[in-house]
């Protein structure tokens, strides 16, 4: 946990969402579907607050956590610039694991877009969980976030001096077999946990939750080069380019094309 609040304290989440906008305009427009039309909702890992704003701005009440300190704070402050401090219940600094003081079946829907793929034992992978269930109504929506070990496995491929330890063939068969990731360089990317796809379900279905859907967070829109998409553009076929990876991202063959995966689901 200290590995993962040192590095999001340095980097640059809210940018990042900024420099990368696929996966937020496709994780909102997927959250927007399936959002109940008013109530409570829980942003559990929430970093800086990019999806907050956004709900707190439709009206929902908003209760924001995250486990980086500097991140809560950073949220405050942004619901304060926005004018928008109203819509929030509170901003807690917590583990997803143990979200100690948050009552039982407090919310109409949850997020939990970061948190998962950070716990590496099944142990607390299951607690986070869990945790979720417990904090969520009955029937309640949830979104949760997922690394894909397949995309992991291609990139590392691509750029094996970037991904390191991932910088043999070798480092890359035991990864596959693990799903356990942890930057040989110092300062690179915390310590992670990569789902094989065919995972996902089962892991939280077997937890109580429902499925409704499973995305690809980018779609296919990583294999697309910045070269590449300018070419749409230039067509005028920008908004029609970003439609189609809207609807590719349901497309179940293309899901390890996507290196974060929003599952969907619902609170028995």
């Amino acid at each position: 946990m200290e590995n993962v609040i040192d590095y999001y304290s340095r980097f640059d989440e809210w940018g990042r969402l900024d420099r990368e906008p696929l996966e937020f305009i496709i994780n909102w427009h997927y959250m927007k579907t399936y959002l109940p039309p008013i109530g409570n909702v829980f942003d559990n890992g929430a970093g800086p607050g990019k999806y907050a704003m956004e709900l707190a701005k439709l009206g929902y009440r908003v209760t924001l956590s995250d486990l980086t300190p500097r991140l809560v704070e950073m949220a405050k402050e942004k619901a304060d610039e926005l004018g928008i401090a109203e819509r929030f219940n509170g901003f807690h600094v917590l583990n997803a694991a143990h979200l100690d003081g948050l009552p039982n079946e407090g919310f109409d829907a949850s997020l939990m877009l970061g948190p998962l793929y950070h716990l590496q034992s099944e142990e607390e992978r299951i607690s986070a969980v869990r945790e979720l269930f417990r904090v969520t109504k009955k029937g309640g929506i949830v979104f949760v976030a997922f690394q894909s070990r397949m995309r992991m496995t291609i990139t590392s491929l691509q750029y094996p001096q970037h991904w390191k330890p991932n910088d043999t063939i070798d480092a890359i068969k035991e990864f596959r077999e693990t799903g356990i990731f942890n930057h040989a360089d110092k300062g690179r990317f915390t310590g992670a946990y990569y789902f094989d796809i065919s995972e996902i379900t089962p892991f939280m279905e077997s937890q109580g939750f429902e499925t409704v859907d499973l995305i690809g967070s980018s779609s296919i829109g990583g294999l697309i080069t910045n070269e590449q998409r300018q070419l749409w553009e230039e067509k005028g076929e920008s908004q029609r380019l970003m439609d189609l990876f809207i609807e590719l991202a349901k497309d179940p063959y293309v899901l390890g094309t996507s290196s974060h995966l929003l599952y969907i689901g619902r609170r028995k």
